[in-house]
């Protein structure tokens, strides 16, 4: 590192002179320096680190410079900064700096910041600033890592410290927080040097602060000998300090109570009662019987924090006494009756402390079991608190998780409730209810929660060593849900398990559903892993292998719901039907069959009678699709009467879809996709008659969806009551407040018609109605009376309440109906998008267009949609246009339904044209399109080797016309109704059509949109309807630019189109200017860019065009628009507007006119008056601040104009520089040799030149100056020479010669160079516009040879 010299202590200057000072340093360094500092105090982490190590970069090469004075002074004023965030980021700037720089002497730096912020002579506005300035210049030494080294400047530090420390109202115990940090760093020789001056000899004073105890800690830790030397024999956990011990350590949870942090003196405490052997002392006492006595948050998330931070430096005996102590209580309770969105939930920080545990004591796996039953053995009338899906689980060894396992296992078999950590919340206590604290209760909230628990664990499983885990559990699952013990045998483990408890029927229900989710967890879980044993078989199959062994043993094990004789016989086919397809298990679709077997044969078990007629078949379908020949089972059932085995198959599959069950809607899945190229059209219409929503609003379908939520919630209803006592007990009085308007709102729309007349009539018929002189009626009605009308009320109140209930249950019964439904429906859409993906070939994939379309439509109409319409919709949508419309594979057979196709095309677009909503129509649209490609890629009979027909990436279009017909496609039946569609777009005042969904018609098929032009001319010169001729210019510009069109014309018919749409374009362009609506002004912004668009082409394909009135007519709306920008007139678009216009007159060889300017000798030079008067106070912008120009000194206007010319379009090139044209300063050009372009001065064209070489003056003109030989525009260059002209001075009058009329010649073959050279600007080649072809390019060439 290079030497620098430390700065010494300046004699302080006179105020006038320091300010002149700084500011002479400021000016002194560069921006990029000083901007330093400004991005160290950004927000952003990212900005402030690179900022701090490129100034640490820029000080490393300047060390002994003005710039590291002025970095240390710039770094000690941010530290006080009246920003409270920027204070810690110059802090750490500075420690960086002084790690970087160590030649630099702390106590310097120390001095120089108690100088800057002097806390004696600051006022009171100033103190906070100065206060936080010295702590964080403190910290900055001690993170630089150089305080502990130096003796002198800790020292001081710990004296500034002691005096930062009694301003406790601003720092909030900071001060001593530092000094405890740096004190753990320091050597013990220099830490027992120090303490007497920081720590005093009185314990009440140790005891009143958590910061002063913690310092005690820390010298009773690293210092005893010093310490008892200095304060004495200290027992902190004896009776007189155990309550100063409570207060201590409550003051610390409140004071971090916003980081959410363990306070660092109460893990303190707790290691130094683990080293005195007094954890049993502190925990009861100062935790249990102290911190949990009167109840606060910050306190109770100290001590679970304290919990979860013990656990790795406990004992055996000592984690039995925390986790069976009143904390462990009190948490459960926490975890029972917080709200995620009123209090901080505790378990998920808990589970954070667990993990470290479980992670650290790999090698301990009885400590990972003990730690697993004891937050399991937390309950809540026997429920635990814990979730059943707990991720921590992973961390577990083989060992610890198969005893877990084993021990739920136990606990489920035979419930030991007095092993468990019970405890009832407050609203539970004072309900007292004793039927629902009864035994059986509690286990059936435990046996549920270990089921669940059990399946959980399989999610964190590696099969390669928790294979037997998953078999245990698999098998313990399907045994108790549904068979039970007759007589036990050594050859199934199961029946050795005796219940303590007897397991009824909401306990096996439970076991059932959780089997079918383990099912659902193996299957896709495992789907890629080992999950197959020594025979290679799943794990579905080896559950099955179960079963049948449990039924074979009929002596010493029964079902639960025995199976009648036919059941007995489908399960025995199944396997029979099983091992035969076992024999072809290397074919995909055996094995698809063989998963939808064995899970509709373990369905079973469940639903016995509907899954006995699904399973036969199933099998029948299977066999005939195994033995037989689809095409001949097909014909051969035509013969017989018999639907075909696809369309029974296709039955199956919808009823199993019809299940709310994820496995098997994937099983259902894959056997799809497996028969759906054998799907027949009366299966396809079994699959859209559940999905057009026509046939399913008002009928009843078929298929019966099933649901399971109402039995699952009465099951969760009584098993989880209680839970849910606490908050609805606490919420009922919010609740009854805030729902009492809705309900009196939704009675008023209950009531009956006749409900009011009866109402009047009970209360005129007992007299309570009286008229207004009868005032006295009421007196007169005596008890019976009275009686008599309550009763009458009573029974017509409780008749209208029926009503008003039986009316609610079935607006809820219709609701939930179509819910159903709704899942139903998304769930049938996988086999359609099976079908589109896999059989995208298929013939009856062109018949899905319109039903699909049909379900779009109704539900975009539907108002109010629910999340499953909107999902429905999506799903519907995506699958029409990614997996249908923009498919690669399309059918290949329609030649003898191609009319069919065309009558259906013509019923789409016309469906397109409409509708109301555009997006509906685009996707009517796009079907169109989708069957245009599929009849122009099929081939008919007789031209077999025929030509397609043209398309966006296919050869040019065939000149033979009968090649054309070689497709199926009726060229002229289309073109009719296109074009109808396009008369639409282009007439009526509100299409659904769209001029992008005309776009994507014409790029694909080119030669429709050949047949389409003479409509969009018509179209472009109709004044009637402005907003339409923009349409029409908009479709014009984009198509005649692009390829595709251009090769299916000839030469000749290509340049009369031009000329047609050129001459269109002219009389639109009369009204240029005049423009009043919006329609009006985007219609001359449309035809301006159509206007460049032609001339571009022009220009590209050399073409011999008359533009002499063309030019004419824009030159004479020149004043129109300059008036109308001026004034503002459509000011969104004016200046595009403008610049459109003046963009195609320099096509035509008209530059635009330069804008006036302010003169540069006319601004105040700023060398003149650098600080305004005005401005004095405020100060100046110093020389490095101020913007460099970026043009030399010596360029001049008249260049720079010339230049940005060259700018305007990107492929011109640059001019060369004449003999007599000074050197450039400015950027480099290509050394190119090339002639001078003709230019114009004020929107007059020049004349040409005769030879470019030799100019001729006009006599009136004076002789150019270098300046205005500066002035030179470049040459055009076409084929490599163009005449060119003399640029007349500005302010001299110009004469303009004839334009030269248009010569009937051939037309110049099209130019071979690349594309992107192809579009050159007009500028360059605006001679070629007035020109007459080759024959003026070849005279013009002798001329310039001429010398």
């Amino acid at each position: 590192m290079a030497e620098m010299k430390s700065p010494t202590k300046a004699e302080p200057a006179p105020p006038a002179e320091a300010v002149q000072d700084d500011r002479r340093d400021l000016l002194e360094h560069s921006r990029e320096f000083l901007d330093f500092f400004w991005d160290i105090a950004k927000p952003e982490q990212e900005t402030r680190l690179q900022a701090t190590e490129k100034l640490l970069e820029y000080l490393r090469t300047r060390p002994s410079g003005s710039e590291m004075k002025y970095a240390l002074k710039r770094l000690v004023t941010g530290l006080g900064m009246g920003r409270e965030a920027a204070r810690p980021c110059y802090s750490l700037a500075l420690a960086q700096l002084l790690q970087s720089f160590e030649d630099i002497p702390l106590c310097s730096i120390l001095t120089q910041i108690q100088e800057k912020y002097n806390l004696q002579t600051a006022n009171k506005a100033m103190l906070r600033p100065a206060l936080f300035a010295n702590l964080f210049g403190v910290l900055a030494l001690f993170q630089s890592g150089r305080l502990v080294k130096d003796q002198e400047a800790l020292m001081k530090s710990v004296r500034l410290l002691n005096i930062l420390s009694h301003h406790n109202n601003h720092l909030q115990g900071q001060p001593l927080k530092v000094l405890v940090d740096i004190l753990s760093k320091v050597p013990e020789s220099m830490f027992e040097e120090i303490l007497p001056k920081v720590l005093k000899d009185d314990l009440k004073v140790i005891l009143s602060s958590p910061k002063y105890l913690e310092l005690f800690l820390l010298a009773k830790q690293r210092v005893p000998a010093k310490l008892e030397s200095l304060v004495g024999s200290v027992d902190l956990f004896s009776e007189e300090n155990i309550p100063s011990l409570v207060n201590v350590l409550k003051m610390a949870a409140k004071s971090v109570r916003k980081e959410q942090k363990l306070p660092d003196v109460s893990l303190s405490l707790l290691r130094l009662s683990l080293k005195e052997n007094k954890f049993t002392l502190f925990w009861k006492e100062v935790v249990e019987q102290g911190l949990l006595k009167k109840l606060s948050w910050s306190t109770s998330y100290m001590c679970f924090r304290l919990l979860g931070a013990s656990l790795p430096l406990l004992s055996e005996e000592q984690l039995q006494l925390v986790m069976r102590g009143d904390l462990i209580r009190h948490f459960g309770e926490h975890a029972v009756i917080s709200k995620p969105q009123n209090l901080f939930k505790f378990v998920p920080e808990i589970s954070k402390y667990v993990s470290i545990f479980l992670e650290g004591c790999q090698d301990d796996p009885k400590r990972q079991f003990a730690m697993m039953v004891a937050f399991t053995s937390i309950t809540n009338q026997g429920l635990p608190v814990m979730p059943t899906f707990w991720h921590v689980t992973r961390f577990l060894s083989s060992e610890a998780l198969q005893s877990y396992v084993a021990w739920l296992r136990d606990m489920f078999l035979q419930p030991d409730l007095d092993s468990l950590v019970d405890f009832s919340t407050t609203n539970q206590k004072r309900a007292q209810d004793a039927s629902i604290n009864v035994p059986e209760r509690c286990v059936l909230r435990l046996r549920k929660w270990i089921i669940h628990r059990l399946v959980s664990l399989v999610d964190h499983l590696h099969l390669e060593k928790d294979d037997a885990v998953v078999d245990q559990v698999a098998r313990f699952c399907l045994f108790h849900a549904f068979f039970k013990t007759k007589k036990a045998t050594p050859q199934i483990p199961e029946t050795k398990q005796h219940f303590s408890f007897p397991l009824d029927n909401r306990n096996r229900s439970v076991i059932i559903s959780s089997f079918f989710s383990l099912l659902q967890t193996l299957s896709v879980k495992f789907r890629q892993s080992p999950d197959l044993n020594e025979s290679g078989k799943p794990w579905t199959y080896r559950l099955v292998q179960f079963a049948d062994m449990l039924l074979n043993h009929s002596r010493n094990v029964t079902l639960v719901t025995p199976f009648t004789t036919q059941q007995r016989q489908a399960w025995d086919q199944m396997m029979s039907t099983l091992k035969e397809l076992e024999a072809q298990s290397s074919e995909t679709r055996s094995i698809a069959f063989q998963h939808l077997l064995l899970l509709v044969g373990l369905h079973l078990f469940k639903s016995p009678t509907e899954s006995c007629d699904v399973l036969g078949d199933i099998q029948t379908c299977i066999k005939k699709s195994m033995e037989q020949n689809p095409r001949r089972s097909r014909s051969r059932a035509k013969a017989s009467q018999e639907p075909v085995w696809v369309d029974v198959m296709v039955e199956i599959l919808l009823s199993l879809l019809a299940q709310p069950s994820n496995l098997m809607r994937q099983v259902v899945r894959n056997v799809f996709g497996h028969i759906c190229s054998h799907l027949t059209p009366r299966g396809l219409q079994l699959i859209l008659a559940v999905l057009i929503p026509e046939t399913n609003e008002d009928e009843d379908d078929n298929v019966v969806v099933t649901d399971d939520t109402s039995e699952k919630q009465l099951e969760h209803g009584e098993d989880e009551g209680s839970d849910s006592e606490d908050d609805k007990n606490s919420d009922s009085d919010m609740d009854s407040d805030d729902g009492a308007e809705s309900e009196e709102e939704d009675r008023d729309k209950d009531v009956q018609p006749g409900f009011r007349q009866r109402l009047m009539e009970v209360l005129q018929a007992g007299n309570a109605l009286g008229g207004v002189d009868s005032e006295d009626e009421e007196e007169e009605l005596g008890d019976e009376a009275m009686m008599a009308l309550d009763q009458n009320l009573s029974s017509l109140f409780a008749e209208q309440k029926l009503h008003i209930q039986a009316r609610q249950e079935e607006k809820n019964k219709v609701q939930k109906e179509k819910k159903l439904r709704r899942d139903f429906q998304i769930r049938v859409l996988d086999l359609i998008e099976v079908l589109v993906t896999k059989q995208p070939e298929h013939p009856l994939v062109l018949e899905l267009l319109e039903p699909l379309l049909s379900i779009i439509q109704h539900n975009m109409r539907s108002k109010g949609s629910s999340k499953q319409e909107q999902d429905l919709l999506h799903k519907t949508a995506r699958i029409f246009m990614h997996h249908l419309c923009r498919a690669r594979h399309y059918c290949h057979e329609v030649g003898p339904c191609a009319e069919a196709l065309h009558a259906q095309v013509e019923r789409l677009v016309q469906r397109a044209g409409s509708q109301t909503d555009t997006s509906v129509a685009l996707y009517c649209f796009n079907a169109s399109l989708y069957l245009l490609r599929v009849l122009k890629g099929n081939t008919a009979k007789k031209h077999q080797d025929g030509q397609v027909l043209q398309g966006a990436d296919t050869k040019p279009e065939p000149k033979d016309p009968e090649a054309q017909t070689a497709n199926c496609l009726d060229l002229n039946f289309v073109t009719r109704v296109y074009s109808a569609a396009l008369e639409s777009l282009l007439t009526k005042r509100n299409s659904p059509l769209t001029v992008p969904m005309f776009l994507s018609l014409f790029s694909r098929y080119p030669v429709i949109c050949k047949n389409l032009l003479p409509i969009l001319l018509q179209h472009v010169a109709d004044p009637l309807r402005p907003r339409h001729q923009a349409q029409a210019c908009t479709l014009l510009q984009k198509t005649l630019s692009a390829r595709e069109l251009r090769v299916c014309f000839e030469d000749p018919e290509w340049e009369q189109l031009i000329g047609q749409v050129l001459e269109k374009v002219t009389q639109t362009l009369h009204t240029l200017g005049e423009a009043q609506s919006k329609g009006e002004h985007q219609r001359e912004l449309s035809t301006l860019e159509l206007l460049n668009s032609l001339f571009k082409t022009v220009n590209h394909e050399k073409m011999s065009v008359d533009l002499t009135s063309l030019l004419g007519m824009l030159q004479s709306k020149q004043q129109k628009l300059q008036q109308n920008l001026k004034q503002g007139n459509h000011s969104s678009g004016s200046n595009r507007l403008y610049d459109l216009y003046w963009q195609a007159m320099r096509m035509l060889g008209v530059q635009r006119p330069k804008s006036e300017k302010k003169n540069a000798r006319d601004i105040p030079s700023d060398s003149q008056s650098p600080i305004s008067m005005k401005r004095k106070k405020k100060g100046f912008l110093p020389e490095t601040k101020k913007r460099k120009k970026l043009k030399s000194k010596d360029a001049t206007p008249e260049k720079d104009a010339a230049s940005g010319q060259d700018v305007v379009m990107a492929d011109a090139t640059p001019a060369a520089g004449g003999t007599d044209q000074p050197p450039s300063t400015g950027k480099k050009k290509r050394k190119r040799g090339k002639a001078n372009t003709p230019s114009q001065v004020n929107g007059t064209p020049v004349t040409k030149s005769p030879a470019p070489n030799n100019p001729t003056l006009n006599p009136s003109t004076p002789a150019k100056t270098p300046k205005l030989q500066k002035k030179k525009e470049k040459l055009s260059q076409v084929n490599g020479t163009t005449p060119v002209s003399p640029i007349e001075p500005e302010g001299k009058k110009h004469y303009q010669k004839a334009l030269p009329t248009k010569e009937v010649l051939r037309k110049t073959p099209q130019s071979s160079l690349p594309r992107k050279r192809a579009r050159l600007s007009l500028v360059n080649r605006s001679p070629s516009l007035f020109q007459s072809g080759v024959k003026k390019r070849k005279v013009a060439r002798k001329k310039v040879q001429t010398p």
